[in-house]
């Protein structure tokens, strides 16, 4: 492990050496979410056919978990900065196509091609930086660390690009939004690609780079805890990505608008960010392992079905249909130190390792749809909710076999 200086930003589990990546996170995925909830519909009013909407959609979820294959790789080969900027690249090249040659013809191939350039942009610059993490910080600070990381990657991403694009749409319009998106990815690259100057140095030699993307494939038979984590972490975000596709038209049976239902998935995330911190601090204390399986695969689980009963338990009340809401986006964060606890599991091979946890990050994008659009028609949707939740409780029972090699150690010393 490389030697950091000690900062004020240290004292709150951030590491201060890498503060200004953090806020370039942020903003670049506060850019990266500028058409979060309200593309599809957009593009629907304008003679896209559902289908059409629908293929668009997996498309740029098979590209983003291709990127998040190889952002563990690449960045441990060629180092995260290299990574990083191929990354806001193709995020601007996708976005350049996507918006002036795609959008505004409504020519279906070009906005196909151009939106899957466009997916491969995020994963690449922020699960890079995550890489940087693992290496750069502490083992008994890392739970911390990566807290910080889902922090002002959710915020970014869930929180401020959907406030961002609300304020935006009604001052520059829709394609105007995005083309903005292109200005704040470059600000958040320029905090964490110029102003950041920590030093990374690649653990990949020039001429074995191209063996390192197989180091993502060999790392699981070499340490197969780091698979089981991949599958955990597959599970942790698979029913984000489900819940939008039935849960709106399943809540507005019970009486809730559209709009009461975006505030309480609004407020869900919000509540998810301000945990990512505290489960990063929790799990630096409890240990990683025990938070992931009893906060996040035994709590998710119990809070995805009262969540799901909750209409029906409380006849349609916002309020109390909110408060199951909020415990679950909180204990969704409860997985947050699966991203200290498998790059551990390895000495040196941190990115292989990580690129296995950002498979599973990106998978989830169309894997989540994938199970609603395949049970929902003969189990319903009380189905797909109990086998969300039955994932959770597996999820549970494997993170007991991701054990460290060695006692872990990661108790914050008291002083």
């Amino acid at each position: 492990m490389q030697k950091t200086p000690t900062t004020p930003f240290d004292r709150v589990g951030l590491p201060g050496h890498l503060a200004w990546g953090y806020l370039g996170i942020l903003i670049f995925m506060m850019g990266d979410g500028v058409e979060q909830g309200w593309l599809s519909p957009y593009l629907l009013e304008r003679g896209m056919t559902i289908q059409q909407s629908a293929s668009l959609f997996t498309v740029y979820g098979i590209t983003i978990a291709i990127s998040s294959w190889f952002s563990g790789v690449l960045a441990e080969g060629y180092g995260p900065r290299r990574a990083m900027l191929l990354g806001i690249l193709l995020y601007v090249i996708g976005t350049i196509g996507f918006v002036g040659s795609g959008m505004e013809s409504l020519n279906f191939p070009v906005m196909l091609l151009t939106y899957a350039i466009r997916g491969f942009g995020y994963p690449l610059f922020a699960y890079s930086f995550l890489v940087w993490i693992t290496y750069r910080t502490p083992e008994n600070a890392l739970g911390r660390a990566v807290g910080w990381f889902w922090f002002v990657f959710t915020g970014g991403l869930n929180v401020f690009g959907a406030y961002y694009s609300s304020w935006a749409i009604e001052r520059l319009g829709y394609q105007n939004t995005l083309w903005s998106s292109i200005f704040w990815v470059s600000v958040g690259a320029f905090f964490a690609l110029v102003l950041n100057k920590d030093r990374f140095h690649s653990t990949g030699e020039a001429a074995g780079k191209a063996k390192e993307l197989l180091k993502g494939f060999t790392i699981i038979r070499e340490e197969p805890k780091v698979l089981i984590g991949g599958i955990v972490r597959i599970i942790n975000t698979t029913a984000q990505f489900a819940f939008p596709v039935f849960l709106p038209t399943y809540m507005a049976a019970h009486g809730l608008s559209t709009q009461e239902w975006l505030w309480i998935w609004g407020t869900i995330f919000t509540s998810n960010i301000i945990f990512n911190l505290i489960f990063g601090f929790v799990g630096d204390r409890l240990g990683w392992q025990n938070t992931i399986m009893w906060f996040g695969g035994v709590g998710c689980g119990v809070s995805t079905l009262l969540f799901y009963y909750s209409p029906a338990l409380f006849d349609g009340n916002f309020w109390l249909i909110l408060l199951p809401g909020i415990l679950w986006g909180a204990l969704l964060a409860g997985y947050v130190p699966l991203s200290a606890l498998v790059p551990s599991l390895v000495k040196e091979e941190k990115g292989a390792a990580m690129a296995i946890l950002n498979l599973g990050a990106g998978l989830p994008v169309f894997i989540g749809p994938a199970i609603v659009g395949l049970f929902i028609g003969s189990i319903g949707s009380e189905g797909v909710a109990w086998t969300l939740a039955i994932l959770y409780f597996i999820s549970a029972v494997l993170a007991r076999f991701i054990s460290l090699p060695k006692p872990q150690t990661t108790a914050i010393p008291t002083l």
